[in-house]
């Protein structure tokens, strides 16, 4: 991902509003299990992501590994504090700001889950995927059953600007559609003046679909359909 604009992402946490699809059935009597790491991550409304598992890319195997915070809440809050990050992720402070975005996905029903991006064995970038269908940005576009969103940020500065968010836009593109049968679509908003961001989206196989309306700004809708975009070469 470009070096100005390392980081996208949807705002708005604001998911009271949507409800879950009728096969996730109801919650066990006694409301929802305790919070673990992986737990919502297991479950259905992402199909088992914390079981995906590694994608081959050419830059080395890349997996997405939910987020523990007591292992990883000190590496997301560095990042998050990067200038370049910050002025799109807006989560810069000390880690209880971290903590609390984290908080308000893990505590959650599980349609969104946040992640590390593990490229050969070395976490560099955070990402978060979650059920757009689900979310706020589905009042801007004409969601479909299933699909499913991603935000990321590239950790390092030393990873940005050198062609590995294209690589790995493309290679979580294809986790999403290998593990998710029902899903037929990944999709993604960056702000439309970026346009390195929307050239890197579509060398990764997206097309831009739209330009829709968000509250913090006017965006691409990116969109990578399971019949219509080729698979990443390794």
């Amino acid at each position: 991902m470009p070096p100005t604009d390392p980081g996208l992402r949807f705002s708005s946490d604001d998911t009271r509003g949507s409800q879950l699809p009728p096969e996730c059935g109801t919650l066990p009597e006694g409301g929802p299990p305790s919070a673990a790491p992986d737990g919502r991550a297991a479950g259905p409304l992402l199909d088992n992501l914390a079981g995906w598992g590694a994608a081959g890319t050419p830059a080395g195997p890349f997996a997405l590994v939910p987020v523990r915070p007591d292992r990883d809440l000190a590496r997301i809050t560095g990042w998050m504090n990067d200038p370049a990050v910050a002025a799109f992720w807006e989560l810069a402070g000390p880690p209880e700001t971290t903590a609390a975005h984290l908080r308000g996905q893990l505590d959650g029903d599980g349609r969104s889950v946040p992640c590390l991006g593990v490229l050969a064995g070395v976490p560099m970038s955070y990402w978060e995927i979650y059920r757009a269908d689900l979310d706020p940005l589905a009042r801007h576009y004409p969601a479909r059953p299933q699909d499913t969103g991603i935000h990321l940020l590239i950790g390092g500065a030393a990873d940005r600007g050198r062609g590995l968010g294209t690589i790995l836009l493309r290679a979580t593109a294809d986790l999403v559609l290998d593990h998710r049968p029902r899903c037929t679509r990944v999709v993604a908003e960056p702000d439309l003046r970026n346009t390195a961001s929307v050239a890197a989206f579509l060398s990764a196989g997206f097309h831009c679909a739209d330009e829709i309306e968000l509250p913090a700004k006017r965006a691409a809708l990116m969109v990578h359909d399971r019949h219509r975009a080729p698979r990443q070469p390794l």
